[in-house]
């Protein structure tokens, strides 16, 4: 039996990869693909002695995929993206030997047309963008500036877009001297940068947990976005249900019967005065600190109980919220099931638990505020994440990873 796959740091070495969080693999006795967890997914054939697997993972896409002896067997993972991990090889058989090859040879599968496939592919797909389509009154060129204005707009990146704002009102400017038709970029600058301000609270109220301050702020600064945009509003929900968990977790965690123990007076003293003083005190400060220990620990334990009170009421309401609705069924039993633990981090979804997942709710609020904000960027949102790949995510990647050639 064996298991290829990657895997994060703190993966145990003792099970085969996908068995546990932060950990995925594809099985050989079975061709199930395992993604954190013991229970598999049917995904291609079987493989043993003398097959030759390939195992990768695209970045761009965030999707990873395995090959049998040169032949791709198509996407196993999906939402790989803000991710750190390790090729990871399992054996449940004594003795067994695997050959791993990390690039010193040719692969068997021809990865280098898969690379020029797909940046053909994205070539492709802008030069059949039109712009004639989006009824913009914008020539090319000015259109191409709002776009990369958007982008900025986008990423939050506000001193870079005051920047870019200087140099095209300076270059209006310097065409249209004496015309009087110049537009005006303050307000415009101002108002968008008033925006990108507030989605920068709204995303720093996400990355630190606390999804009450970014519901809060989101209908305050923009009161359509959550009602047009449903399944946004239900990941919020959920990400405060699993930030509830957390907590939970860390109150236990906490608790002063699980740290250290206090000293019992062994440090130096420069007298036998002192230490006799200190030997006397002993028995004293040590119950001083038991009791103090003991009070500490029905606090922490009124905390947690009623924090899992708390946290057992709000997914009730979460669930009879979205009663009606079967799409959210699957992250209902997935949420849910971290209920079933004392300790959640400990779980097979314990990496619901890891705080990278607040990365792509945080973005797809971003995003759904951006539709609103900005018509043409939600038209364009494909092809401007195309421009995003070609123009930073590719220059990176090959400029530090380029391909054999």
């Amino acid at each position: 039996m064996i298991g290829i796959g990657f895997s994060g740091r703190k993966v145990s070495l003792e099970k085969l990869p996908g068995w546990e969080p932060e950990s995925w693999g594809w099985h050989g006795d079975d061709g199930n693909t395992f993604c954190c967890q013991m229970t598999g997914k049917k995904y291609g054939p079987t493989f043993t002695t003398r097959d030759i697997i390939g195992c990768g993972i695209n970045f761009m896409t965030g999707c990873a995929f395995f090959t049998k002896n040169g032949v791709h067997q198509g996407t196993a993972f999906r939402d790989l993206k803000d991710i750190l991990v390790y090729p990871s090889v399992g054996m449940k058989r004594p003795n067994a030997q695997v050959t791993v090859n990390f690039g010193q040879t040719p692969f068997v599968y021809d990865i280098d047309d898969m690379i020029r496939r797909e940046r053909a592919a994205i070539t492709e797909e802008i030069n059949r963008t039109s712009i004639s389509s989006l009824h913009t009154q914008a020539d090319e060129s000015s259109f191409l500036k709002e776009l990369v204005a958007q982008f900025f707009a986008h990423n939050g990146f506000v001193e870079t877009a005051k920047a870019f704002a200087d140099e095209v009102r300076a270059e209006s400017r310097a065409l249209q001297t004496g015309t009087g038709t110049e537009t005006s970029h303050s307000e415009i600058s101002l108002e968008e940068d008033l925006d990108a301000s507030n989605r920068q609270q709204i995303r720093a109220a996400i990355m630190d947990g606390d999804i009450d301050k970014a519901l809060k702020r989101t209908n305050a600064f923009y009161p359509q976005v959550l009602q047009d945009h449903s399944h946004v509003y239900f990941r919020l929900r959920c990400q405060k249900f699993v930030e509830m968990i957390r907590q939970t977790a860390e109150i236990l965690e906490s608790s002063p019967t699980k740290q250290a123990k206090f000293s019992n007076g062994h440090g130096s003293a420069d007298t036998d005065t002192e230490q006799v003083q200190m030997d006397v005190d002993d028995s004293k400060n040590e119950a001083e600190d038991w009791d103090r220990m003991e009070m500490e620990e029905d606090d922490t334990s009124v905390k947690y109980q009623e924090l899992l009170e708390d946290t057992l009421r709000y997914g009730q309401v979460l669930k009879q919220e979205f009663q009606d609705d079967p799409s959210t069924d699957g992250a209902f039993k997935e949420i849910f099931s971290l209920f079933m633990y004392e300790d959640p981090r400990k779980s097979p979804q314990a990496h619901l638990l890891d705080r990278a997942g607040r990365v792509p709710v945080a973005e797809e609020l971003n995003s759904a505020i951006l539709c609103m904000l900005f018509p043409l960027l939600c038209d364009l949102r494909c092809t401007s994440d195309l421009y995003r790949c070609i123009l930073m995510e590719e220059q990176y990647h090959w400029a530090n990873h380029p391909p054999p050639q």
